[in-house]
C-alpha cells in the first residue's frame, strides 16, 4: 500500500503515519518527491484496509500498489530517482560515464587508466578488486589490496569508486573504501548479499542476472530498498541467447521498458553485453540514444596481456574515441528533446 500526503503536509503528520504503520508490525518507507511525500509499506502478508490512514491529518488517500516490486515502481515515485555520488550524479542531465579495468591487476595498470579518465573528465572509476569467476583457477582479484589501489585513484584524480562486493566479508570492506558498491550478474539472486546491500550507506549499482526478466530485475531492486536504501542503479549488461556473434545479447529494449515501469536509473554494459571489443563502442552509442542513463566499460592499457576479460576491454585510444561519441550523441538526444520537429 502507498499513503499519499498532502504538498503542505508537516513532519509531524508524516511522522505520525509511520508510527501508525510500524504499530501495526510493518515497515514504513518515506519517499519524498517533487511535488509531495508518499509512504510506502512493505511487510504486509495481505492487503490493508485503507480506512487505517485515511482519516489521518496530512494524509490524501491510502492506494494499493498493484506491482509486485513496490519501492521500485513508479507507482510510489513517478519523478524520476536520481542517485548522487558527492558532486556526480547517475540519472540526472548529464550521461554517466563509468570506465575502467576489469579487474585491479596493479598499481601501474589501474593508475593509468585512471589517469587518461580524469583526462577526459569521466567521474567514475570502475574496477574489480574481487573477482568471481567461473573457473577456480582464473585471477580472483587482489581483495583489499585492490580496493586500496581504487581508494588511491579516489585520492589522486578525484574520481568516485564503483567496485563489486561477493559476499558479505567483502561488502564490509567495500563500504570502507568505495563510493558505489557493485552486486554483480551472478549475484542478482544472492538474497542474502542483497539484504546487506540494502543496509549500505552507499549506493548500489544491481547487475541484471545472465537470464533475468525484467521483473526479477527488479524484485531483486525491492530487496535492497526494502532495507532502507533506496540509491539503486540499476544495469543491463547482456543476456545468455543463442548468438554466436557475441558473448551475450545487449538487451537495449529493456531500458524504455525499465523507464516506464521504474523510477530507478538505468544505465548499460556494453563491454559485458558483447564479450568483443569492436561492439562496445557501436552499443555505447546505441545504449545513450534509446535513453540509458549511463555506460560502464572496461579499459586497459594492453588488453591482450590482461588478466580477466582482455577481449571485451577498450584500449586507451578507443576509450578516447568512445567517451567524444558518446557525448556527442547525448548532446543530439537533450536538442531534440527541448527542440520537437515541427508538424508538417
Amino acid at each position: 500500500m502507498l499513503i499519499l500526503m498532502h504538498q503542505a503536509a508537516t513532519e509531524e503528520q508524516i511522522a505520525a503515519v509511520v508510527r501508525k504503520i510500524e504499530a501495526l508490525g510493518f515497515r514504513a518507507h518515506v519517499i519524498p518527491g517533487a511535488q509531495r511525500t508518499a509512504i510506502g509499506i512493505t511487510g504486509n502478508p495481505g492487503p490493508l484496509d485503507p480506512g487505517f490512514f485515511e482519516g489521518m491529518p496530512g494524509v490524501i488517500e491510502a492506494v494499493p500498489v498493484s506491482r509486485p516490486y513496490k519501492l521500485t515502481s513508479r507507482e510510489v515515485k513517478p519523478e524520476k530517482t536520481v542517485v548522487r555520488v558527492g558532486e556526480a550524479t547517475i540519472g540526472g542531465e548529464e550521461v554517466a560515464i563509468i570506465a575502467g579495468p576489469c579487474a585491479v591487476e596493479s598499481y601501474e595498470q589501474t593508475m593509468t587508466v585512471a589517469e587518461w579518465a580524469s583526462r577526459l573528465g569521466v567521474k567514475f572509476f570502475r574496477g574489480g578488486a574481487y573477482k568471481p569467476r567461473t573457473s577456480p583457477y582464473s585471477f580472483q582479484g587482489l581483495g583489499e589490496e585492490g580496493l586500496k589501489i581504487l581508494a588511491e585513484v579516489r585520492a589522486r584524480f578525484g574520481l568516485k569508486i564503483v567496485t563489486e562486493a561477493i559476499d558479505h566479508e567483502s561488502a564490509d570492506l567495500v563500504e570502507r573504501y568505495a563510493d558505489v558498491m557493485q552486486i554483480g550478474a551472478r549475484n542478482m539472486q544472492n538474497f542474502s548479499l542483497l539484504r546487506r546491500a540494502g543496509r549500505a550507506r552507499l549506493p548500489i549499482l544491481l547487475k541484471r542476472g545472465m537470464s533475468a526478466t525484467l521483473e526479477e530485475l527488479l524484485l531483486a531492486a525491492e530487496y535492497i530498498m526494502a532495507e532502507g536504501n533506496y540509491n539503486v542503479i540499476l544495469c543491463e549488461r547482456g543476456v545468455r541467447t543463442f548468438a554466436q556473434h557475441a558473448r551475450n545479447t545487449l538487451d537495449l529494449s529493456i531500458v524504455p521498458a525499465l523507464q516506464r515501469l521504474s523510477h530507478l536509473p538505468i544505465i548499460v554494459d556494453p563491454s559485458h553485453g558483447t564479450g568483443r571489443r569492436e561492439q562496445v563502442i557501436p552499443l555505447a552509442r546505441a545504449g545513450v540514444a534509446v535513453g540509458a542513463d549511463g555506460i560502464m566499460v572496461e579499459v586497459h592499457p594492453n588488453p591482450e596481456r590482461a588478466l580477466s576479460d582482455g577481449p571485451q576491454a577498450l584500449t586507451l585510444p578507443m576509450f578516447r574515441d568512445l567517451v567524444e561519441q558518446v557525448r556527442e550523441i547525448a548532446a543530439l538526444i537533450k536538442r531534440m528533446e527541448r527542440e520537437p520537429a515541427p508538424m508538417g
